[in-house]
């Protein structure tokens, strides 16, 4: 399989750390990038600060939000796009009514959170939802490796994603029309995107396969990143199959 070009979408409040092993696992395939969202404050920025740096044809993989945003990119520039992965994601706009009004509440009490106690507060809030499979709670190398993620974000850059994510634009329409090898993936156990959604993205998407990881929460890349670097080689290999 020749080198191709990927680039690697973190989301909310994550860098570069959610994706160090895919980046070792997969360097003699890939050359990655990873997308730095900085205090932009909508996907569509984010999506087009990525074209921006990203070569002429590319792969996008895209982990929470930021298969959000890699939907995005699609979106603006589809035939720049040799392959798409998404996970543990959604593809849905805010809901309406109590949900979507319970969402916002619960993203501003967060923010409330970052701007009280600090970043490490957030994170620990999270993890207790739970963000991780229940039994990796105790796994202090897995969970202060979140932490430390989370602590280098600051609250400003968290109150630009969180209105990133409560503007976000509904992707349905555009799931049908991806024509490139796409890979939804999604934990077995995520609390925070289920496994449901991914099912119905999968039958959406054309040319897409779905993987659900065992014992896994919404972390997948930190969490079980053996089983997502397999997904992830054999999903290049078809993108490079497809685009020879």
């Amino acid at each position: 399989m020749s080198e191709m070009n990927v680039v690697l979408v973190p989301g909310l409040l994550c860098d570069k750390a959610v994706w160090k092993s895919q980046m070792k696992a997969l360097q003699d395939v890939a050359r990655m990038q990873v997308a730095d969202h900085g205090e932009l404050d909508s996907l569509g920025a984010m999506a087009e600060a990525i074209l921006a740096k990203a070569p002429a044809k590319f792969a996008v993989v895209g982990h929470s939000m930021g298969g959000r945003v890699a939907l995005e990119v699609v979106r603006r520039a589809g035939s720049r796009i040799s392959g798409l992965a998404l996970l543990d994601t959604g593809y849905g706009p805010l809901a309406t009514g109590e949900a979507g009004a319970k969402e916002v509440a619960g993203r501003q009490e967060l923010l409330t959170v970052a701007r009280t106690s600090g970043m490490r507060a957030v994170g620990q809030r999270w993890l207790a939802i739970p963000m991780i499979h229940p039994a990796r709670l105790k796994e202090r190398t897995l969970v202060e490796a979140i932490l430390r993620m989370i602590e280098r974000r600051t609250p400003q850059q968290f109150a630009a994603q969180i209105g990133a994510l409560l503007h976000r634009p509904d992707a349905t329409a555009l799931l049908p029309m991806i024509a490139c090898p796409a890979l939804v993936l999604c934990g077995q156990d995520d609390a925070w995107a289920p496994l449901s959604t991914h099912r119905v993205m999968a039958q959406l998407i054309p040319h897409s396969k779905l993987v659900s990881v065992p014992d896994c929460g919404h972390m997948c890349t930190m969490e079980r990143p053996d089983a997502v670097n397999v997904a992830l080689r054999t999903w290049l290999l078809r993108v490079a199959q497809m685009n020879a």
